[in-house]
């Protein structure tokens, strides 16, 4: 019987389920959504990890029923979902409070409190990256701080898409993509940083397990059985934070090879050979889900968020019934190039790459009453990708080569964003035949573990196919390069305003 590969991305907004055949052909696929993350307080954002459980159950059975599939077909799972976040589990593998998710921002105290207790400069030694507020560890510094009688009761600490592998399998594992954007993890070494362990007073009793993307990490349970409808013993491997399964899906494995993907939030992504690091910590340095290589991103933290916020506050136009964002684009076609001046500053969520401040906010620059919703449309899609263009900037002052770019995520999708991308960018872009982000990557893991291909480069070569390419048009791009100028020059011009508001 041929071999059948199921993939799952715990996303932010919902759980997706791919099922994959071995020549990386999909079979079917399901999304299941969230509750809409709760906001007790500005800045903050938390999930019940028990909501992505049940996702992932109704995504799994309605991945299968679409694709015509029985579970006892499916050789391998993989998983993949939202970095970062912090699920704390009792001596019983309950829940002890909602998870503290990715786009998080009470921690900027914290982050000071480590940067000076371990060193800026120790701190990427140790861990290649700077204290940020997103990062697992300054999560677990603030409930150490706040709610002290919860962290007493700790247990295990894991991740998000870790957790309903807990659930699945019983296995308290992780992988080393997902383990590097903890801050208590030796990315050059790929195990867990002694010295960040003990400075933080956590002891590794209360980790997963680490292991390499590919491999097996546990096999689906009774109790797992039940919930999601799989087959007791079915192997499950490591799989990848997003990111890193997002890129594998992409073919995004080798040096050279650079991904813009634009979800909720959005990442330049680069594989090396070795560990990179920035002195400044502008970008992250993470293990890659390929043994022995790691890879490189800058972070926008409210990429297609932007869009999401605008469409949500504003609506769409559209009254067909079909896709909003549909709508919103095409309204933005119907303006030139540089939106006649207007300009989108997308730190709606504050900013990682490359200001690694917390306190930036949105800015809508150069407003006039000619100015229609188009033109906002359109310069919302342009400055998300100036934000992306931000990090190609730095992995050229560090001499990351460039060799070939591939779009993901919604910016993949809508071929206004894919040529004002191409033109920002100023190099052609390719398209994957099968855009199914993480969940796909995260499936081709899972046949690299139980054997369909020998490494996860043959597995992206047999699988991953380009399915078109977009070049830039040169006289939109020496526009795209004028206004990319004059937007380089905004952060820096309200970086005093955003943190005269935010103290306000």
């Amino acid at each position: 019987m041929a071999a059948k590969l199921l993939g799952m991305d715990i996303g932010t907004g919902g759980t997706r389920a791919v099922l994959l055949d071995e020549g990386g052909h999909v079979l079917g696929a399901a999304t299941a959504e969230h509750a809409p993350m709760r906001s007790r307080q500005i800045g903050w954002a938390e999930q019940d990890p028990n909501d992505w459980w049940n996702a992932a159950c109704r995504a799994i059975k309605d991945c299968l029923r679409k694709a015509d599939s029985k579970a006892n077909e499916i050789s391998g799972i993989g998983l993949a979902g939202q970095m970062h976040g912090l699920v704390l589990l009792d001596a019983a593998g309950k829940v002890l409070r909602p998870s503290i998710i990715w786009c998080d921002q009470r921690t900027e105290e914290q982050c000071r409190q480590i940067t000076e207790r371990v060193g800026a400069k120790r701190l990427i030694e140790l861990t290649a990256n700077p204290a940020l507020t997103n990062f697992t560890l300054p999560k677990i510094w603030w409930v150490q701080k706040h709610e002290p009688e919860i962290w007493s009761r700790v247990r295990t600490v894991l991740l998000p898409k870790d957790y309903v592998r807990y659930k699945l399998t019983g296995a308290r594992a992780i992988d080393v993509a997902e383990a590097s954007g903890t801050l208590f993890f030796d990315v050059a070494n790929r195990r867990w940083s002694a010295p960040m362990l003990e400075v933080s007073g956590i002891s590794e009793s209360l980790l997963p397990t680490v292991h390499e993307s590919q491999e097996i990490c546990g096999y689906i349970s009774k109790e797992g059985t039940a919930a999601a409808g799989l087959v007791p013993g079915a192997p499950v491997v490591a799989g990848a934070g997003d990111q890193a399964a997002g890129a594998v899906g992409m073919g995004i494995v080798r040096p050279g090879a650079v991904s813009a993907t634009i979800g909720m939030s959005g990442v330049v992504f680069a594989a090396t050979s070795d560990p990179v690091l920035d002195p400044k910590g502008r970008i992250h340095t993470f293990c890659h889900a390929v043994p022995q290589r790691w890879h490189v991103m800058g972070v926008t933290q409210a990429a297609g968020l932007s869009l999401r916020w605008f469409r949500d506050q504003f609506g769409a136009t559209s009254k067909s019934g079909g896709d909003p964002h549909e709508s919103l684009t095409a309204e933005a076609s119907k303006t030139p190039p540089g939106a006649d001046g207007l300009l989108w500053a997308p730190y709606l969520m504050g900013e990682r790459t490359p200001h690694l401040d917390p306190q930036a906010r949105g800015a809508l620059v150069g407003i006039t009453a000619q100015h229609t919703r188009g033109h906002v449309i359109r310069a919302i899609l342009e400055g998300v990708a100036f934000s992306l263009r931000d990090t190609f900037e730095i992995f050229r002052e560090l001499e990351i080569p460039v060799e070939s770019i591939r779009l993901g995520g919604g910016g993949a999708r809508g071929a206004l964003w894919r040529e004002i991308q191409a033109d920002i960018y100023g190099m052609t872009v390719e398209i994957v035949e099968a855009e199914e982000g993480p969940a796909y990557g995260a499936a081709l893991l899972a046949g690299v573990g139980v054997g369909v291909w020998l490494s996860v480069e043959s597995a992206c070569d047999r699988a991953v196919r380009v399915a078109h390419r977009i070049s830039p048009d040169a006289i939109r791009a020496a526009r795209m390069q004028r206004q990319y100028a004059s937007y380089r020059k905004l952060y820096p011009a309200l970086r005093d305003v955003f943190h005269e508001l935010q103290n306000a």
